[in-house]
C-alpha cells in the first residue's frame, strides 16, 4: 500500500454527504460544516468558489476542487452575491436565522437547490470524519485546491453523476466508493502537474528503493521492522537506506514508521472498540503499556484518554 492509498484506508468514506445542487442566480451558499474535505464539481453553468482568506476561484463544466477543512468559505454564482443559506456540521441547511431550509429546498433524491430547472448544478461529496492516517496527506493539501478540466480527463465524474440520485439498495456504498475513486484521482492529478511541489514522502515512492521501503512499511506495520530488514528487503546496505530514507522522505525509517503505527492505533482507537492491548498488537507494539508509553511520548496523552476525547478536530 502507498501513501496514497493509505486515504482510503484512513477517512475511507462511510456514510459521506452527497449531493447534487441545482441553482439558479442568484444564489450563494455559507459552508460552515467543519468537514476536513470536501470535493466540488461543476457539470453546468458556473459557481464561484470564495474563501474568507484568498482569491476566489471559478469553477465551469468539468472542473473540480477540493476544500480542506475546518475554515468556512462560500460557493456562489459570483463572488459579490450575499448567502442565503448556511451549510453546518453533518450537512444541516439552515437560513441566517436558524430556520430550517433541508426540506423547503428538497427537489429529489440527494438533490437540493433553489430550482429544479436550474442553470448552476453542481456534485458535492464531503468527508465528515477526521482520519488520523492521512494526516500526512492532508496537512500537505492548501486550503482550496483546483484543477480545470482541461488539464485532466476523468471517467469517474459521469459516474458519480449518474449514481448520486439513485434510491436503490447499497447505494450509500456504491457512491462512497466512487468518492474514494474520484478524490484519489484528483489528488494524483494536482500532485502530478506541472511544477507541483508535492509532498517529499509522495515523491519518494517513486524512488526504487525508499518507494519500495515505504510500501513494506504501509503493507504490514506491525511487523518487527528494522532498518537493517528493510534494507535487505529493498537490496541495499542498511548505511545506505537509512541516508538515502532520511534525505527524500525527510526523517529517518524507524520515526517515519513509529509516526504511522501511532496514527493507526489513533484511527483504531477512536473507530473501533477494540482493546488497547488488541490495538498495540495491530499497529506492531508488543503490548499496551509499550503503545501507551509511545502514544504519550508523541501526544502527550493516553492512548485511552484519546479515545474519549471525541472526534478528532478537523486541522
Amino acid at each position: 500500500m502507498d501513501a496514497l492509498a493509505g486515504l482510503l484506508d484512513g477517512p475511507r468514506a462511510k456514510g459521506a454527504f452527497l449531493l447534487r445542487m441545482v441553482m439558479e442566480p442568484p444564489w450563494a451558499v455559507r459552508i460552515d460544516d467543519r468537514a476536513p474535505l470536501c470535493l466540488m464539481c461543476v457539470t453546468e453553468g458556473e459557481a464561484w468558489i470564495v474563501p474568507d482568506e484568498g482569491d476566489p476561484v471559478l469553477l465551469r463544466p468539468g472542473d473540480v476542487a477540493i476544500a480542506r477543512g475546518p475554515e468556512p468559505y462560500t460557493v456562489a454564482d459570483i463572488p459579490h452575491t450575499a448567502p442565503q443559506a448556511v451549510v453546518g456540521p453533518g450537512g444541516t441547511c439552515t437560513t441566517l436565522r436558524g430556520e430550517p431550509l433541508s426540506q423547503a429546498m428538497r427537489l429529489g433524491v440527494r438533490t437540493w437547490g433553489n430550482a429544479a430547472d436550474g442553470s448552476h448544478t453542481m456534485l458535492i461529496g464531503t468527508y465528515q470524519m477526521g482520519g488520523e492516517v492521512s494526516r500526512r496527506l492532508l496537512d500537505a493539501l492548501p486550503s482550496l485546491l483546483h484543477i480545470p478540466a482541461a488539464v485532466w480527463n476523468c471517467p469517474l465524474m459521469p459516474i458519480l453523476d449518474e449514481e448520486i440520485s439513485r434510491d436503490e439498495p447499497g447505494q450509500s456504498v456504491v457512491l462512497d466508493r466512487v468518492l474514494d475513486l474520484l478524490l484519489i484521482a484528483v489528488l494524483r492529478a494536482w500532485f502530478s502537474r506541472p511544477g507541483a511541489e508535492a509532498p517529499a514522502w509522495y515523491r519518494a515512492m517513486g524512488d526504487p528503493v525508499v518507494g519500495h521501503a515505504l510500501r513494506l512499511l504501509h503493507d504490514d506495520p506491525a511487523h518487527p521492522w528494522t532498518v537493517a530488514a528493510l534494507a535487505a528487503k529493498a537490496g541495499v546496505s542498511r548505511a545506505g537506506l537509512a541516508r538515502r530514507f532520511t534525505e527524500l522522505v525527510g526523517e529517518p525509517p524507524m520515526a517515519y514508521l513509529t509516526g504511522s503505527r501511532l496514527a493507526l492505533a489513533a484511527d483504531l482507537l477512536r473507530q473501533t472498540d477494540a482493546t488497547v492491548e488488541s490495538v498495540a498488537r495491530q499497529v506492531g507494539y508488543s503490548s499496551s503499556f509499550a503503545l501507551s508509553a509511545a502514544f504519550k511520548r508523541e501526544r502527550g496523552i493516553s492512548p485511552q484518554e484519546h479515545r474519549t476525547a471525541g472526534p478528532a478536530p478537523c486541522t
